[in-house]
């Protein structure tokens, strides 16, 4: 069995648990933050720097990584793995949002989705089988079932049929997929509906084999209506297994999703706004394009070890994103990543010293409990 999961430590004060996630590439303990390399890198970014910044497992897309360079180049390269020259472990997304949110025609029918390039408009179709296949050619050790992401605000009937596609879309994906050295997570849809979700709650527990997902958040909603319903998730969650939510990496939303039964997070947010001049730090979220930090010659966080905490000074990393040069941006992106990976690291402290409700309620009266 390529694939394991050990609960090591539940919280007696909070019940959110620290845990042991076993893949091909190594374990990895949760709950984790995992980076997102979009197109096969983490944007500026070199593997032996993310590595650094402590980070576990990344995150890379099937939609992007299909249309350029193609799955069939990868699959020569000898997988993923070799092709971007990261030893750890790989989740890879269906491609099933970027669909959803790139795309300005698509067409969804019983057998897939028909859509146009993001890239040059060509046509194009990707099916559950069609979405398994590139995926197992990618090679990473988690996919994702090919799903229907529906937008936030919706009528419920539109949301119903969303999940309900989701559903069979969803055995297919498994009578498809082969591979034992790729683990296949299920995804929880339904929109921002109780019932819904709780159904498609219901259904995806039958193909969830060592892994869950939940989808359709972060996509317009109220966070508060984020938090209700991974509340209403939480008590039917399986417990012998990590809970990913899908598209969520706000330092908040993740201290709440941890307490909400969340094991596993993504998101591009830390880096796409640390290339704008955003920057997480103990004392709160900045932006290092204010003139305040002109003469501000401290590091932009005096409790990170990053690389850039460690030499530069916010007034020379203002200059760089000023100055629109690229140290600025991969600067940023290392710090942004890097903090996330030691946010994680203190939940999971706290996890391990049932003392988690006392931490999320000191994070919620700090500057660092940022939106």
């Amino acid at each position: 069995m390529n694939f394991s999961y050990k609960i090591i430590h539940e919280c007696k004060q909070s019940g959110a648990r620290v845990g042991e996630l076993t893949t091909p590439h190594g374990k990895i303990l949760t709950p984790v933050f995992m980076p997102v390399g979009t197109r096969a890198t983490v944007k500026s970014l070199s593997p032996e720097d993310v590595e650094r910044s402590g980070a576990q497992i990344l995150l890379a897309n099937t939609y992007h990584l299909h249309l350029r360079p193609g799955e069939d180049i990868i699959e020569k390269a000898g997988g993923l793995h070799k092709f971007m020259a990261w030893n750890k472990p790989i989740l890879t997304d269906s491609g099933g949002f970027q669909v959803f949110s790139l795309s300005k025609l698509r067409k969804i029918t019983a057998d897939g989705v028909d859509f146009n390039s993001h890239i040059d408009g060509a046509k194009m179709h990707i099916s559950p089988e069609i979405a398994i296949d590139i995926e197992n050619a990618l090679g990473a050790d988690i996919i994702m079932a090919f799903d229907v992401c529906s937008v936030a605000g919706v009528g419920k009937q539109e949301a119903e049929e969303a999940m309900t596609v989701t559903a069979n879309w969803l055995e297919r994906c498994y009578k498809h997929h082969k591979k034992d050295t790729q683990m296949l997570f299920p995804i929880i849809q339904g929109n921002m509906f109780d019932d819904l979700r709780l159904k498609s709650l219901e259904i995806s527990k039958e193909y969830a084999k060592c892994g869950i997902a939940i989808g359709g958040l972060s996509v317009g909603e109220d966070k508060d209506v984020m938090y209700h319903i991974l509340d209403v998730l939480k008590p039917r969650l399986p417990e012998n297994m990590p809970h990913y939510l899908m598209g969520v990496g706000s330092p908040d939303c993740l201290v709440e999703g941890v307490l909400r039964g969340v094991d596993m997070f993504d998101c591009v947010l830390p880096t796409r706004t640390a290339r704008n001049g955003t920057a997480y730090t103990s004392g709160g979220k900045i932006n290092i394009r204010n003139a305040k930090y002109i003469e501000d010659f401290s590091a932009l966080d005096d409790n990170c070890g990053c690389y850039a905490c460690k030499n530069f000074s916010k007034s020379y990393l203002r200059h760089l994103i000023q100055s629109d040069e690229i140290l600025g941006g991969r600067m940023l992106s290392l710090h942004n990543i890097t903090y996330l990976a030691d946010l994680m690291s203190r939940i999971r402290s706290a996890i391990m010293n049932d003392s988690y409700l006392d931490f999320v309620n000191d994070f919620r009266k700090s500057e660092e409990y940022t939106s």
